[in-house]
Parts: structure tokens; C-alpha cells; sequence
């Protein structure tokens, strides 16, 4: 998968991230956190609840520079404890 990915974006290129998450105030704020600490800028989430109002699903783009911050951030992204999954 990394490889075909690697070879489809031609950098720099836009990428979204969509996060799931437990619905907590301070997820969507731990996100940006960590995508500022890579990759500084204004970032305008997309957030959705779930039915039951459970999770948040929050779509968020960025300005990669080369397919080492995309897999950087993944990993970041999914050690924050409200993560459910990062796609």
C-alpha cells in the first residue's frame, strides 16, 4: 500500500485526513495540535457527530510536502487516547 500511495501523490499535494473519535471537546483541539506541530497553518476542520452522538468525525486537509509528514502524522494521530481510528 505505502508504495502505491508513494507513487499516486506528487508532491506537494493536498491531503484529508478524517479522524473517529470519542466525542469530546478537546479532540477536534488535540488534532490541530499535533497536525500545527508538523505542518504550521490555519486548518478548518469538518466535524460530524455520529447518530447517537457518541463519536466525532472530523475531516481535515493539509499541505504535505513529501509522503514522510503523511505517515508521520497517522502515527501521531492515532496515539491520541479519544482516537478511534484514523483513515
Amino acid at each position: 500500500m505505502k508504495n502505491k500511495l508513494e507513487k499516486i501523490l506528487k508532491f506537494p499535494c493536498t491531503f484529508t485526513y478524517k479522524v473517529i473519535g470519542l466525542a469530546q471537546p478537546e479532540l477536534t483541539n488535540n488534532i490541530i495540535k499535533i497536525i500545527q506541530q508538523h505542518i504550521p497553518g490555519d486548518y478548518a476542520p469538518q466535524i460530524k457527530s455520529s447518530n447517537k452522538g457518541t463519536y466525532l468525525s472530523i475531516s481535515i486537509t493539509i499541505c504535505a510536502k513529501n509522503f514522510t509528514q503523511i505517515k508521520n502524522l497517522y502515527t501521531e494521530l492515532s496515539k491520541i487516547h479519544l482516537v478511534r481510528m484514523v483513515l
